[in-house]
């Protein structure tokens, strides 16, 4: 019995050991000493979230002796360090400044108009720019608008991991250029000489039976795949310990081995990883070399702290050291967006970025996870360094973006793209333009410049303004002219182009169900994010509106309109809500399961 006793004592001392906790000690301050209260602080390890005190003082328990640890506070710059627990840890924090070299990049402009300005969105730990919407504007004022073409479509499956886990997707996290750009269109062939094909659209607004919707797309040429050039991709991919989730790295891990298929003998592969070491796992190699890569790939697992030095400015060395002269050279980031790759803050690692693009060296990230995603960097980095972004909620996604679109989300034909619509006063008493919403940061700084997107090959760009007509309109005179302005990659030339809008009025349900598709995800847009433009939400309206358009064999097409009659349940009336939990009270002999 006391020998039982004994090795009883003894394992529980064991456990107690195996379980042992090291605590951080320490406090935040700002530059000159004082200490910032209600510091948000997380342990990356754990995920978990603290609060500095009134002082600035913290204390956070952990079962490692050392741990990367992040730092938020509303009007200073995001800090990780990494913190031990052998020491008394004091971390400084700077207060946020606007960067005026480089200048910040505006998604869309209207002329000698001011914009009202507003941080970052926090979600249980993931961010969001904060956005302010575009407003209406009177055309015999402000006639003229521009935006900058890009192919992000991150937003649009970040929204549907939200509904899908039947939550409200936050309004930042609706961007409805990127919703619009997700859907693949029909694809027209550009006139001889042309690098794209461009067409309008005049139709009615779904939502203000008043007003009209013009449409603008222009659908980039098509790359014959033979004809595409060499390629050199960096895959630079986050292992650290957030990353150790089945929709985290084991996602990215089946994504890359699915894009590796497509790889031709031309191009070249390297990869480099950061979380514990930061390091190059696979030399540059032939795409033809593909069980060696996959070798690579199927090795990768989570793990450790992250690293000190900055791993994205090994990447961009590495591959400017396999640059292709007239290749297409890109850095692929892979990450949950919670990531310190070495650079003292996220504005140095802004300007990091900003510098590396002018090499002609691409970036494209993607993000995955949830819970800590960070939509807001990873948005801000893809713009910086010239590139796109999409979110991979899932497997499909992940075929979707690196197998099926794979050319346009890699391959670039045109560079510095944007367009600037002109309205006719006389045709158009005001308009707005939707989406496009610039991040309220980048409005208050005065130094902002409108700065044009890459368009990968056959890609469409769609832009939709929210029209009122003049009551005297003439429906021979164009409604607007757009002025289309890029660089071609291929001759390197700056290129300048007016387009003509014609006043082609078609009722909505007589107009190419490709147009009234297109309405519906614009609408979808603006009940998501609550927008002050739609003044009475009719989940049902826009049903019936996707009914009509929907092609049966379209799977993306189909899977929306199962996530509107999803959103529409989440979405509800709080009273409505309210109202139905209390007829459901009445019956006190039904079981309720929630």
């Amino acid at each position: 019995m006391n020998l039982r006793c004994i090795a009883l004592v003894c394992l529980l001392l064991i456990a107690a050991t195996a379980d042992a906790q090291f605590y951080f000690r320490g406090e935040v301050k700002d530059a000159a000493g004082n200490g910032l209260a209600l510091v948000q602080i997380r342990l990356h390890t754990s995920n978990s979230f603290y609060t500095s005190g009134s002082t600035g003082a913290f204390g956070i328990p952990s079962t490692k002796t050392k741990d990367t640890v992040s730092f938020f506070l509303h009007g200073y710059e995001e800090k990780t360090v990494v913190l031990n627990s052998n020491e008394y840890n004091t971390v400084l924090m700077k207060p946020s400044v606007a960067i005026s070299n480089p200048k910040r990049k505006l998604l869309s402009v209207t002329r000698d108009k001011k914009e009202d300005t507003k941080g970052h969105y926090f979600t249980s730990g993931e961010t969001y720019s904060s956005q302010v919407e575009n407003s209406f504007n009177q055309a015999a004022d402000y006639a003229s608008v521009g935006f900058a073409m890009n192919v992000d479509k991150a937003s649009y499956s970040n929204i549907r991991r939200f509904i899908n886990m039947n939550s409200r997707a936050p309004t930042d996290a609706v961007r409805i250029e990127e919703m619009l750009n997700y859907f693949p269109q029909p694809y027209k062939e550009p006139e001889p000489g042309k690098d794209f094909h461009v067409q309008s659209q005049l139709t009615d607004c779904p939502w203000n039976p008043s007003n009209r919707l013009l449409f603008l797309q222009l659908q980039a040429r098509k790359i014959n795949y033979d004809s595409l050039p060499p390629s050199n991709f960096v895959f630079l991919i986050d292992v650290s310990g957030s990353m150790d989730l089945p929709n985290r790295l084991p996602l990215l891990k089946t994504a890359f081995r699915m894009m590796v298929q497509n790889l031709r003998s031309i191009d070249t592969l390297s990869i480099m990883l950061y979380g514990g070491t930061v390091g190059i796992v696979l030399q540059p190699t032939g795409g033809n070399e593909k069980d060696k890569i996959m070798s690579v790939i199927d090795s990768l697992a989570a793990g450790g702290d992250t690293p000190g030095e900055s791993a994205i400015r090994q990447a961009y060395r590495l591959a400017q050291s396999q640059f292709i002269i007239g290749g297409n050279n890109r850095v692929i980031l892979a990450t949950d967006g919670d990531f310190n790759v070495g650079e003292s803050s996220e504005e140095a690692l802004m300007q990091l970025i900003t510098q590396k693009q002018q090499t002609g060296i691409y970036l494209t990230c993607l993000g995955v996870g949830m819970g800590n995603y960070k939509d807001s960097k990873l948005e801000a980095l893809a713009k910086k360094g010239n590139g796109n972004f999409a979110y991979l909620d899932n497997v499909m996604e992940a075929e979707k973006v690196l197998v099926k679109e794979l050319m346009q989300t890699l391959y670039v034909v045109v560079d510095d793209a944007y367009l600037n619509t002109i309205f006719q006063a006389s045709q158009v008493k005001r308009y707005r333009l939707i989406g496009f919403d610039n991040r309220k940061d980048v409005l208050a700084d005065s130094n902002s410049i409108l700065e044009g997107g890459e368009i990968g090959t056959g890609h469409t760009v769609t832009a939709v303004f929210e029209v009122e007509l003049e009551k005297d309109y003439n429906t021979e005179t164009p409604v607007a002219e757009a002025e289309l302005s890029y660089q071609s990659v291929k001759t390197k030339n700056r290129v300048n182009e007016k387009i003509q809008l014609p006043f082609n009025y078609q009722s909505l349900y007589r107009v190419d169900s490709s147009y009234r598709f297109a309405a519906a995800v614009a609408m979808f847009g603006l009940m998501l994010k609550q927008s002050p433009y739609i003044k009475n939400p009719n989940w049902d309206a826009l049903i019936n509106l996707l009914t009509t358009c929907v092609d049966p064999k379209d799977y993306w097409q189909n899977e929306m309109l199962m996530l509107v009659r999803k959103a529409k349940e989440l979405y509800k009336p709080v009273k409505e809500k309210k109202r139905w939990f209390r007829k459901r009270e009445r019956k006190k002999d039904e079981i309720i399961l929630f």
